[in-house]
Order: C-alpha cells, then structure tokens, then sequence
C-alpha cells in the first residue's frame, strides 16, 4: 500500500489553495514539457495535498493551450495518487443553477486540438474509460460537501468543447437536447490522461452561467461568470479542507481499476517498443514497464 497523496487542479477562479501546513513550492520538470505552474505542495491535517492551477497564477493559459500532459505527469512525479479537478462550467438544466457543485461522472469530449494520450507510436496502449470517474473518491467528496453544508448533486454528464469561445446559440441547444447536463473547456483531456497515469480522477463542476439556451440568458460573459466563480473559490476550498480532513492515509483500491488502469492496457510487444517513448514513460507507466 502507497501513501495517499490528494492532488487538486485549481480552475477558473482558483489560482491557490489557502489553508496548507508545511507549504513549499516545488518546479517539477516533465519530458511532456512545460506544466501549468509550480506545484505548491503541503498538508491539510495529516494529508499531502498536491496544488496546480490549471491556468496558471494570473490564469494565463486558455483552455487549449495548457500541457495536459505535462500537468498529470508532474502530479504524478509528485505522488498523487487521487485528484479532484475544480471546474467552472455551463449549465443545460434549470435545476443545476449557478452556484450548485455537480459532482459528475461521464464525459462527452468534443475537443479536437489537444494532445489526449501519452501513448503512441512505438508504444500503444488502450485503457478502459467506461466509467471515468473513480466512485470511491466521488463518494468521498459528498461526503466532504454533506458535511460542509455545500449545495451539490451527485452524478451527471459533462460534454468538454474546445473553446476559448463560449458555444453558439444552436450548440447550446443541440447539447442540451442530448441530454447532457454541462459543459465546460478543460475536464478532456485531463481524465483520460489521469487515467493512463493511473490517478484515481474527480471534478467539482462548480456551475457558473446557463450556458446560452436559458430564456433569462441569452449570452454568456466573463464579467457575470467571474462574480459567480468568487462565490464559488470559498466553497471549494471549504469542501477540500474537509474532503482532506478525512482522508485516508492509503491509498485504497479504485471500484473502477484506475489504480491498476494500464494492466493489461499496452498491446506493443516489448522487442518493438520505442525506448525513446519508454524513457518519457517513466513515470506515467514505470509501474507496468519496469515489471516486463
């Protein structure tokens, strides 16, 4: 058993995470390249928390021009084994209101200009992303917001667009008539990639604005989703103090397999793998690697 090390990925709004003992800040370098930020690294209580900001400080980086990659690499460099991912997004239902956290648990990736795998030529491996979100972790963080008094709802579906622009008028409707629940720019490829390095993987979606299918909002801006994610930056910080308050000091085995996700995932045989990809492997896949 490895000790449970509690990643999170700070978004839009969430550029620190106050409360951390023993804080330092560590640059970790990655052969994926260059991570969002410096990882501030500390404890709540007796849990190691592991900070990024996924836009970095001053949020500088739009949503297809950060290093996924480099990012879960990093906090996997680190010792993260769980990760919980803050996340501002749109809403296509009444119910799911501005200011309400949605822990969801399926993803619909609409993306098409981001690096999604760290797999590749010479090197190919196919996980198993039926059930993305790790249940266990989930559970946990309803627990935390439960106990905090945090409106939430539990279970939902996620469609990530590319961006940097907010949807159309015709995009917002047609999502919402598939039934999905949000939308938001950066939950793909995070989870997939958190899954290849074998992160147990959450989001917050911290709902901000009615995307633009709502009557009572025909547009969507900045200036109103900022005042709603300054709201929401406490609340998110009270809901992972207590989700770390108690955490437990092992890691515990994912229901879904994400702590074992690359078992049987690499179908290259090894007398034709890439040594250049295995060595940028190292941390992602060592695991797995070095047991062949």
């Amino acid at each position: 058993m490895s000790e449970a090390v509690l990643g999170i990925i700070g978004g839009s709004g969430i550029y620190d995470l106050p409360g951390l003992t023993d804080l330092r800040e560590e640059r970790i370098t990655s052969p994926w390249g260059e991570p969002s930020d410096v990882l501030r690294i500390g404890r709540i209580g007796k849990t190691k928390i592991v900070f990024l900001p996924r836009h970095g400080r001053g949020h500088v980086l739009p949503p297809s021009e950060i290093n996924y990659r480099a990012n879960i690499d990093v906090l996997k460099r680190a010792g993260v084994t769980d990760l919980v991912s803050l996340s501002a997004c749109g809403s296509y239902k009444s119910e799911l209101y501005p200011g309400l956290f949605v822990l969801v648990d399926q993803f619909v990736d609409r993306t098409v200009r981001r690096e999604s795998s760290f797999f590749g030529k010479g090197c190919v491996a196919h996980v198993s992303f039926a059930r993305p979100v790790g249940p266990a972790l989930q559970a946990r963080l309803a627990e935390a917001a439960t106990a905090e008094e945090l409106p939430f709802v539990r279970g939902g579906t996620l469609v990530t667009m590319e961006g940097p622009q907010f949807s159309t008028y015709a995009e917002s409707l047609s999502y919402k008539a598939l039934g999905y629940d949000l939308i938001g720019m950066t939950a793909m490829p995070e989870a997939k990639l958190a899954r290849e390095a074998e992160i147990t993987y959450a989001t917050v979606a911290m709902v901000t604005d009615f995307d633009c299918w709502h009557p009572e909002q025909s547009t969507v801006d900045v200036a109103s989703v900022v005042a709603v994610l300054h709201e929401n930056a406490e609340k998110a910080r009270r809901l992972v103090a207590r989700l770390a308050a108690d955490f437990p000091a092992q890691r515990e085995d994912c229901p879904v397999g994400s702590h074992k996700a690359l078992d049987s995932a690499i179908i290259t045989a090894p007398d034709f793998r890439d040594p250049a990809l295995l060595a940028k492997l190292d941390a992602v896949a060592g695991r797995v690697l070095r047991a062949r």
